[in-house]
């Protein structure tokens, strides 16, 4: 299939998620997909790589699978919100899947939210409750 090249696909730090994408991920995010029952998600607690098998996810998606690394997970392509049915489970919480998406530790990341927050309050208060920021 030929894939025709978009500005976006430049921006830094950014992983889009589109057909292209979508396409060579086909396996993983279908297999990330099942995670929505708790039976699916206990078979491939009690043995990843074998689930990773059974929807043919092979190769760099399998080992970031098998590894956790969802910030691989995601540059190659794993739809965010099938990942977190993934993550969440086993104690990776989504503050943890934040800082590892930007490659700093937890308490970085917190550290970031916290600084963001300061004076919001005044901020919601002096625009009328609704703040883009």
């Amino acid at each position: 299939m030929v894939w025709k090249k978009h500005d976006y696909e430049d921006i830094p730090g950014t992983y889009v998620f589109d057909g292209k994408t979508a396409h060579t991920s086909y396996n993983i995010n279908k297999m990330l997909f099942t995670f929505n029952k708790e039976e699916c998600r206990d078979e491939f607690e009690s043995d990843p790589v074998a689930y990773c098998d059974k929807f043919g996810v092979t190769g760099d998606f399998k080992e970031c699978v098998v590894q956790k690394d969802f910030l691989r997970m995601l540059r190659l392509g794993c739809n965010i919100y099938f990942m977190a049915k993934m993550a969440i489970p086993r104690g990776t919480s989504v503050q943890d899947a934040g800082a590892a998406f930007q490659g700093i530790t937890t308490k970085e990341f917190q550290d970031k939210l916290q600084q963001r927050a300061d004076g919001l309050i005044e901020k919601l208060e002096k625009s009328g409750g609704y703040w883009n920021g």
